[in-house]
């Protein structure tokens, strides 16, 4: 039952990112990106999360949710999730009040439409072999966009890892919070406990996303500062997802 409820969602969100993707991609010739984000990105994104809900049996819950700056305030701001599978970078842009710009690997652009389509959102999109010029890429992006009244969202280990595990918390948003005088809010998400890494099978479940405090970067050191962002994350991570680090 569960891999019939899977391969419906699967297939449901190949059919319609057909007729999203080029719908964007035409009507970026004639809207601006934040337009082609409310009208098209948005909406399918929400359709996504609803339909591993409704169908795959996926829910969740949110905590925290009033630490997320409201609608009409403009401080700078990096969110900084736990990363354990995709449903995480299809979720935070359904439920946040402002635009979100993300910072991935370039190689993502190449994949048909959905690439096309995110390259048409104005994210940050890096070449990680080349370390020099993907953070001077990062830093005079992210000032600008920010400046735009985006929140930019960067996954601090890089790329999603196992249910129960830690990766190399790296710098990147600490330094970019520095240098733009960005707040930092950390995220822990139990994703993996409903879609594993790697897996295009969902487990009917509920997970847990526990939004934290924002943390101001001025005057800080950035590997003091990410040290306290991972400390937070993972010690919610044990307290939501016990069973998941005994």
């Amino acid at each position: 039952m569960n891999a019939i409820r899977s391969l419906l969602v699967f297939t449901w969100i190949v059919l319609s990112l057909i007729p999203m993707g080029l719908g964007l991609l035409l009507c970026s010739l004639f809207l601006d990106d934040k337009k082609l984000w409310w009208w098209f990105a948005v909406p399918w994104l929400k359709g996504v999360i609803g339909a591993a809900r409704l169908v795959g049996g996926v829910k969740y819950r949110v905590h925290g949710e009033d630490n997320l700056p409201a609608q009409q305030d403009m401080r700078r701001v990096i969110l900084c999730p736990k990363h354990q599978s995709t449903w995480e970078t299809f979720f935070f842009p359904s439920m946040t009040s402002h635009p979100l710009s993300y910072v991935f690997k370039q190689e993502l652009l190449r994949i048909p439409v959905f690439g096309w389509a995110m390259a048409r959102l104005r994210m940050v999109h890096i070449d990680r072999s080349k370390r020099s010029e993907a953070w001077n890429k990062v830093a005079e992006l992210g000032q600008q966009l920010m400046d735009e009244g985006k929140w930019i969202i960067m996954f601090p280990e890089g790329t999603r890892t196992e249910r129960g595990s830690k990766g190399d918390y790296k710098t990147g948003a600490s330094r970019l919070a520095i240098t733009t005088g960005a707040y930092i809010i950390p995220i822990a998400v139990t994703s993996g406990r409903c879609w594993p890494r790697r897996s295009f099978s969902f487990i009917p479940g509920t997970i847990d996303v526990s939004i934290g405090e924002p943390v101001y970067a001025d005057g800080r050191e950035q590997g003091e500062l990410m040290d306290e962002i991972e400390r937070w994350i993972e010690a919610e991570m044990h307290r939501l997802d016990a069973e998941a680090y005994q």
